[in-house]
């Protein structure tokens, strides 16, 4: 089957992909420069410098003693790993650590939960700086995420660290994939470019990985902001290494080894078509016809997964609609499905360039409650247009029990029809669906427009009923980036709502495209929304008032639009041709708004944690109280001794019984122990009393046993 021939050519693409040759020459740092309305992404280094910090390899905290996490098993965490969000973190920093959070359960075995009183567990606060300690130290440890830190890669990165993971260039054989330029580090920071041997960094027998998350910007910790400390030996990877935008393949794949995953949390099901299994799909049995396993094959047939740049290869699902009968269906359904949540997103790439009535209706079906999967669903419908163009489609599943999923495919009207109806690069994650899908057509063509200016996206509306929009200038005034903002938009609900609009998190992601979603390294960035977010007028206006206040009026959506915040170098334009940004030559940006204030008060107080040793003694006396035996004894000496300083009094004798204090009066004395005191009584009175008492009685019991022999 053709379909042998797609890893080799997908191979020959990812190469093609990564070797277009970049020069160092032009690699420069004016990234660095101050945004006009917005922000600018700065990295891990950077930030700590302006902090003033100077920890090991930059963002790592060693406690003494420290012993290699990575190669050493009793670093290694449990999961879910317990973690708590401190009250003193920005609010978007908290919304930004729970968004890496589904990332690690989405693309790993790796889960968290809210800390609940565990002995171990991980902290994160706002300090100074980006940082974190490597491991699990086994007593609850800080992870910082300062100002500037609050961002997808880089609470990602810290993760890592806490995870176990130390730098990709600490690597024993860094020197064979990378040059430091020594003589351009700054003085006293050359100690971040060492590099470790196999007894304290392995690299799990995976190759160096110029795209690691956890590897060095070439300009880091450098003395002159246009030459590098850190290039590649293959110049193509100079403007790759120290990417910040999501874990590389390689990344995930250490990661999954060292903790032995075998699969993810929250995705459910993919499929790309490029194999004869059709990814366990099986064809409806009371439909009227079957979907195809289509190659591609004339212009206007192309899959989607590779955009028809491979012969033989490139496969996708097709029902024709050109002959027939009118009102003909076919049925796919997936394999049976099991989730854990109870919220799904189906998202899809489709094209229908048949009639104009033909549709594509996603269906869900449904254990019935008798463990028979059979009750059926309609969730969703798309109809024809004229637009024969790949679609990217998202849609909410809501499946509580197990489950299938289904595409059906309806004929309009086959007389009118030329084309069918095609899907391809299918996936479903137990995630909401984005709330915003802008899709910009033919993005290179803009991009070889140097004069292009601000393109506006059409309005949204946020769960809340907040209208916005997305800003997006193709050619930022930071040469070879694109600016991409955000802004709020007049709407039909703002009489209701409440302005300013104010601890709301924006959150842009520009879709990387690969098909398989564990690859994908998408570029997100968000904000908050707050009151120092102000227009520069004589009143300083709050730039989230309400739109029609504040805002200009804009005749393509018939709305207000508000000055837009951003980053002006939110995506460079190497990476956007590098990965699959511009498949089909369409750059998705997804966008969502959303209020945080929940999250204003999440830091609960962490419960005092006993010493290892008593720890360790109330564990071996529960051991010994199920066996019906005494305490074990090892452990005593290394207690506090109860009896230091002497709580007896009168020269009372303490005597350390069971690890509690005990009063013992002096030999050849007659005193009796009462509380802490060894208090004198005489012999006469109460002493005498018990004597005379203690002889009658024996006396008494005496002839009581004589008088019963004699009966018998």
């Amino acid at each position: 089957m053709g379909s042998t021939s797609f890893l080799p050519c997908l191979t020959l693409l990812l190469y093609y992909a990564y070797v277009t040759p970049i020069s160092v020459k032009h690699l420069s740092s004016e990234v660095a420069q101050d945004a006009d309305t917005g922000e600018i992404v700065k990295d891990i280094p950077d930030i700590n410098l302006a902090a003033g910090l100077d920890l090991f390899q930059g963002d790592i905290l060693l406690p003494q003693n420290q012993r290699n996490a990575l190669r050493n098993e009793t670093y290694r965490w449990k999961f879910p790993i317990p973690y708590i969000l401190g009250d003193n973190l920005d609010l978007n920093a908290k919304g930004v650590i729970l968004e890496a959070l589904e990332m690690f359960r989405l693309k790993s075995c790796i889960d968290f939960k809210p800390y609940e009183g565990e002995t171990t567990y991980i902290f994160f606060r706002k300090e100074n700086g980006c940082w974190s300690m490597v491991g699990d130290q086994q007593t609850g440890q800080n992870l910082s995420i300062g100002s500037g830190c609050d961002y997808k890669a880089i609470v990602e990165h810290e993760i890592l660290h806490a995870l176990g993971f130390y730098h990709e260039q600490s690597r024993m054989d860094r020197d064979d994939y990378v040059t430091i330029w020594w003589d351009e580090i700054l003085a006293g920071k050359e100690h971040n470019f060492l590099k470790y041997d196999d007894s304290y960094i392995t690299d799990l027998n995976t190759p160096y990985d110029y795209e690691s998350v956890m590897h060095y910007a070439p300009f880091s910790f450098n003395k002159n902001e246009s030459i590098p400390t850190i290039t590649a030996k293959i110049p193509a990877f100079d403007n790759i290494i120290g990417q910040r935008l999501d874990f590389s393949a390689i990344d995930l794949e250490r990661l999954n080894r060292m903790y032995n995953c075998t699969s993810t949390h929250t995705l459910l099901d993919q499929c790309a078509f490029e194999f004869e299994n059709i990814c366990g799909m099986i064809q409806g049995t009371r439909d009227d016809l079957d979907w195809v396993h289509q190659q591609n094959s004339a212009t206007g047939q192309e899959d989607h997964t590779l955009a028809g740049r491979c012969k033989d290869a490139g496969y996708f699902m097709y029902f024709s609609t050109s002959s027939g009968q009118a009102d003909e269906v076919a049925v796919l359904e997936s394999r049976i499905l099991y989730p854990k949540r109870t919220q799904q997103c189906l998202q899809f790439f489709y094209r229908i360039t048949g009639s104009l009535s033909d549709k594509l209706v996603i269906w869900v079906k449904e254990d019935d409650g008798t463990g028979n999967v059979r009750k059926m669903r309609k969730i969703q419908t798309f109809q024809a247009d004229n637009d024969y163009n790949w679609k990217i489609a998202h849609v909410t599943l809501n499946a509580q029990k197990k489950f299938r999923y289904l595409f059906q495919g309806l004929k309009g009207d086959p007389s009118s029809s030329s084309g069918g109806i095609a899907i391809d690069d299918v996936m479903l994650t137990e995630t909401p669906c984005p709330t915003a899908v802008w899709v910009i057509r033919n993005f290179s063509q803009i991009l070889q427009n140097t004069s292009s200016s601000v393109i506006q996206s059409p309005r949204f509306y946020s769960p809340e009923g907040y209208g916005y929009g997305i800003s997006l200038y193709p050619h930022s005034r930071i040469s070879g980036y694109t600016r991409i903002a955000f802004h709020l938009c007049s709407g039909e609900n703002d009489g209701v709502l409440e302005w300013p609009a104010l601890n709301r998190q924006a959150i842009l992601t520009v879709l990387d495209q690969d098909p398989d979603i564990l690859k994908r390294m998408s570029a997100s960035r968000s904000f908050t929304t707050g009151k120092n977010h102000v227009i520069s007028d004589a009143n300083t206006t709050l730039i989230w008032e309400r739109p029609s206040i504040v805002g200009k009026f804009d005749a393509s959506c018939n709305c207000y639009r508000s000055i837009d915040w951003g980053w002006n170098n939110f995506i460079s334009h190497s990476q956007m041709r590098r990965r699959s940004f511009l498949k089909n030559d369409d750059l998705i940006i997804f966008a969502e708004f959303h209020d945080l204030i929940h999250l204003n008060n999440t830091e609960v107080p962490v419960e005092p944690a006993q010493s290892s040793i008593t720890e360790g003694l109330i564990l071996e006396r529960h051991k010994r109280a199920a066996q019906d035996t005494e305490p074990v004894q090892d452990w005593l000496p290394y207690l506090q001794d109860p009896c230091n300083p002497n709580p007896c009094q009168n020269d009372g004798v303490c005597v350390n019984i069971k690890g509690k204090a005990s009063c013992r009066c002096p030999s050849g004395q007659a005193f009796f122990f009462t509380g802490e005191r060894c208090q004198s009584m005489q012999v006469h009175g109460n002493i005498l009393g018990l004597t005379v008492g203690g002889i009658a009685g024996t006396i008494v019991l005496t002839i009581v046993l004589i008088s019963m022999m004699g009966r018998r």
